[in-house]
């Protein structure tokens, strides 16, 4: 037995339970492929600053859930906690904004890392899909957005989840909502850390999950009330987008999200049936994030929807998805001769979409045949001396148990037209 173990707060995604994590990956994918967002992959590492400045210095996530290290040349660097300042990161240095087609719609799929305290739906390393459309301020990407991660959630099959929608305001507005937030916050009874984030950052206050801050919050000012007039129209067309759409929401007045960057439209999926953790994905509008990273002025909007998040709100439901077969076919060879005929028979059934295993070890009929049983195959193709001398294999459905001799030349036809 192994004496090492995957890292606290970490998992193994193995079969058959990565099978469905691929199916909620896919499912999250293809409303974005149909609707022109282009795949991007960036690098699990990138230089600590990009995420100081872009998420926050004073988020959680920068000053205590990191993972930072210093390399033996001496440049700073973090394991990625979020993919969005790392995305237009890239966007910048490959000047995709400047290919004249604006925004740049971009997907991506991937594992991120923080140092947080493990429990059931919040881990150390966790996976995310996210999405961002980059270089242009339109209500309808926004609605856009969080329309194409309704349809991902509701082609899985899921239902109990909810929409939190809210608006931030924007440089005009916000600072306004901010004092005002700050001279009510200073006369709480709050803690030191707490305290020094009402300096630095008030919104992320309202943000607190404990039940001692938020009593005293019950009367704190609403940015809703401070909202410009040209933000109340851009978050009043947002909800008239999604509506019109058929996706129901929830206005949300307290929504903050807990990450600096976000501007205007910010939203969260909720699953009720994953207790505290209860947030499945979220995201919004970032339309200073480009200056902040160094980049021009390019107003942007994107989401992460957490893969493990969605498996358990999948499992909360019952939902039970519908995965492919890992094996249709499984090949039982009795004998040498029967072993290299079948053996170029499963690689020509793979050659026609057909999903088909071997048996290798040189097995014995029985141990063959529970091999069979345990790949899940529907059909297995037995062979011995005498059927190859017949030209004939016999093919065995697994579920009926019938068997009948087929052709060796009539295998594959035989097979993928029952297969379908």
């Amino acid at each position: 037995m192994s004496t090492f173990k995957a890292p606290k707060g970490t998992y193994d995604l193995i079969p058959p339970d990565s099978a469905q994590y691929l199916a909620v990956r896919e499912a999250i994918a293809a409303p974005l492929r149909n609707s022109g967002y282009g795949y991007i992959e960036t690098p699990g590492f990138e230089n600590v600053e990009l995420f100081a400045r872009g998420v926050g210095e004073s988020t959680d996530i920068v000053t205590k859930e990191m993972y930072a290290f210093e390399t033996k040349g001496g440049d700073k660097l973090a394991l990625r906690p979020e993919g969005t300042a790392s995305v237009l990161r890239a966007t910048l240095e490959a000047n995709l904004h400047k290919a004249g087609n604006l925004p740049v719609k971009l997907w991506y799929s991937g594992s991120y890392y923080r140092y947080e305290r493990p429990q059931k739906g919040r881990y150390r390393h966790f996976s995310q899909v996210g999405a961002e459309a980059i270089g242009a301020e339109d209500p309808a990407l926004d609605a856009e957005l969080i329309i194409l991660a309704d349809q991902a959630y509701r082609s899985l099959g899921l239902k109990n989840f909810r929409i939190l929608l809210n608006s931030l305001g924007d440089r005009e507005c916000r600072p306004v909502y901010r004092a005002a937030l700050q001279d009510v916050l200073r006369g709480l009874d709050l803690d030191e850390d707490t305290r020094r984030r009402v300096e630095i950052n008030p919104l992320r206050v309202l943000d607190d999950k404990r039940e001692s801050v938020q009593k005293q919050l019950a009367g704190a000012p609403l940015l809703r009330d401070y909202l410009c007039d040209a933000c109340k129209a851009y978050h009043e067309e947002v909800r008239e987008l999604i509506g019109a759409a058929g996706v129901s929401f929830e206005d949300d007045p307290k929504l903050v999200r807990g990450l600096d960057y976000y501007t205007r439209t910010t939203f969260e999926f909720v699953h009720d049936g994953l207790g505290s953790q209860s947030a499945v994905g979220g995201g919004g509008r970032y339309d200073g994030l480009s200056e902040m990273i160094g980049g021009p002025a390019l107003p942007s909007v994107g989401w992460a929807l957490g893969v493990d998040r969605t498996v358990l709100a999948l499992k909360a439901e019952g939902v039970e998805l519908e995965l492919p077969a890992v094996t249709s076919v499984f090949a039982v060879p009795l004998g040498e001769e029967a072993r290299r005929v079948l053996f170029a028979t499963i690689t020509e059934l793979r050659k026609a979409g057909v999903a088909a295993d071997f048996s290798y070890g040189h097995k014995g009929l029985k141990a063959a045949m529970k091999a069979a049983n345990r790949s899940g195959a529907r059909y297995a193709l037995v062979a011995g001396e005498r059927d190859l001398a017949e030209g004939v294999v016999q093919l065995k459905d697994m579920e009926s148990g019938e068997q009948v001799a087929v052709g060796l030349d009539r295998v594959v036809a035989e097979l993928t037209s029952r297969l379908g």
